[in-house]
């Protein structure tokens, strides 16, 4: 069977970091995602829950108004309130997040890890290649190579 979430959207609201009775970080945050076109068009709100690093990573990198990618499992729980009254939520559990814009798009900037996360288990983005140079004595003028009389040789 498969259980599995990916959302992109933007948080509702600033994450939430809480620690359990043990200490363990939990982060609860909630996001938005637009569906449809036009008159059809509405929103979605998915409320979600990272632990440990991932809850953390959200936490630090995170805010209200952020693009992110969520990648988890869908959860449902319930439990019994004070009043007697019987509660049910259904939210997504984040075993991995990114960033949905880049660090440019966004007013105010910061700075970000350039990977996704998933608490320590992904592997380091490879390093970009560096842009090829052109040698300083080749001539800038193409024009030669740009002939538009002669047949091409395919």
């Amino acid at each position: 069977m498969i259980n599995k979430a990916i959302l992109m959207g933007r948080l509702t609201r600033d994450p939430e970091l809480r620690h359990t009775g043990t200490g363990t970080p939990v982060c609860s945050f909630s996001i938005a995602i637009d569906n449809g076109y036009g008159e059809n068009r509405q929103t979605d709100f998915i409320n979600c829950v990272a632990w440990n690093k991932t809850a953390e990573f959200v936490s630090n990198y995170f805010s209200k108004g952020k693009m992110i990618i969520v990648i988890g499992r869908i959860s449902t729980r319930s439990w019994e309130g004070q009043d007697g009254k019987k509660n049910y939520a259904t939210e997504v559990v984040a075993s991995e997040v990114s960033f949905g814009e880049s660090k440019r798009s966004q007013e105010g900037g910061g700075a970000y890890p350039s990977a996704p996360y998933s608490g320590g288990n992904s592997r380091p983005a490879p390093a970009a290649a560096p842009a090829p140079q052109m040698p300083a004595d080749m001539d800038d003028d193409f024009s030669p190579l740009l002939d538009t009389d002669d047949d091409l040789p395919f």
